[in-house]
């Protein structure tokens, strides 16, 4: 019987078995390696390549590639090598010079490049520019705001609220309140086209107005739960009533933390003396221009992006009936916000806005 020409015996360490091990493994993401590693550990078995051959059902001239390049290379022979290629048609310092122009200036009489028009400056395509941008993550076509606050009790007042956001107070209850002023009612001038399979829902861009209301909320911290009030006016007066509301549904033996912005509704000479009044009420002001950190203002985004910006009401009392609704559903089973940032996370956010701002060209 014909046996072949002896082959140079295959054998594997541990650390090698263990990684063939793996690399099997790999049937998904790595089919190819994972197939190579079978037919060098069935080689380590002892088997000559046309057992293997049969084994793995691979082909025979499979089975002696893989075990000469395992012998000559070990685990590293398994890897494709790098291929040639087409060469690069676009150079470093072509990078270069798009990325300084993207940051560094501006066409002529505009105020951000595009793809077109820095394609047409630079002599590249517009797919060359387009890929640029995506790797070093510029994106020219947008732009967002941000207004840092001018308190000079902004460190204090952030320490203070979130103090309160990451560890509330016992015996006390935690309230973030605001008034989400001049709700309109809004009718659109046309039906509304609905929702069906492939086609979004359609109205028209123009609406009619109906007048406006103001809510008042109040959002327990720790359950999310709100005590809200609707007024036709906004004034220091409509938010001592609101004050009186929240008073009754608090049970009097808490303290109450009231979490307020800098309206001068909340300051006026009534509203002091309403507070002087009732000691266990204490009021954390936000800091000016940080509205943001107050909760309410998230659960006013869920009620507009939920209820009020794709309704239609034809009348101020329609637009106040579908609000109590959306806070009858959401108290009966509220989801509470919770607050991830700590107080140095967000004065060292502050900082580096700060500092990019002094450091920014002022043209």
């Amino acid at each position: 019987m014909r046996t072949g020409r002896p082959k140079q015996p295959l054998t594997l360490t541990e650390e090698e078995r263990d990684r063939l091990q793996s690399l099997t493994h790999r049937a998904r993401s790595q089919a190819l390696l994972a197939r190579r590693a079978r037919v060098v550990l069935a080689c380590a078995e002892g088997l000559d390549n046309k057992a293997v051959a049969r084994k793995l059902r691979v082909s025979l001239g499979m089975v002696g590639k893989w075990r000469s390049r395992f012998l000559e290379a070990r685990l590293e022979g398994l890897y494709d090598e790098p291929r040639p290629g087409a060469p690069r048609k676009v150079s470093d310092a072509q990078v270069e010079n798009v990325i300084v122009q993207t940051l560094e200036s501006t066409p002529r009489g505009e105020t951000h490049w595009s793809t077109r028009g820095l394609a047409k400056a630079t002599g590249l395509s517009r797919m060359t520019i387009s890929r640029i941008w995506q790797a070093f993550g510029l994106q020219p076509h947008r732009s967002e705001t941000f207004k840092l606050s001018p308190d000079p009790q902004l460190i204090e007042k952030v320490r203070d609220i979130v103090g309160l956001y990451m560890n509330p107070p016992d015996h006390a209850l935690v309230l973030c309140v605001d008034e989400k002023s001049q709700i309109q009612a809004l009718d659109r001038t046309q039906p509304l086209l609905p929702l069906r399979p492939g086609q979004v829902e359609r109205g028209t861009h123009d609406y009619k107005r109906h007048g406006t209301t103001s809510l008042f909320a109040a959002l327990e911290l720790k359950t999310s739960r709100v005590i809200a009030q609707l007024h036709r006016r906004h004034r220091s007066r409509e938010f001592r009533e609101f004050l009186d509301v929240i008073e009754a549904q608090v049970p009097p033996e808490l303290d109450v933390h009231l979490i307020v912005d800098n309206y001068g509704t909340h300051k006026t000479a009534s509203i002091r003396k309403w507070f002087a009044r009732r000691p266990r009420f204490h009021v954390h002001f936000t800091p000016t221009y940080g509205s943001w950190i107050n909760l309410v203002e998230r659960w006013f985004a869920e009620l507009t992006n939920k209820r009020i910006r794709r309704g239609v009401f034809r009348s101020v009392k329609e637009l106040e009936t579908a609000i109590r609704e959306y806070i009858t559903v959401h108290n009966e089973n509220p989801k509470p916000f919770v607050w991830t940032r700590t107080a140095d996370q967000i004065l060292a956010s502050i900082a580096r806005y700060a500092q990019r701002a002094v450091v920014a060209p002022s043209s």
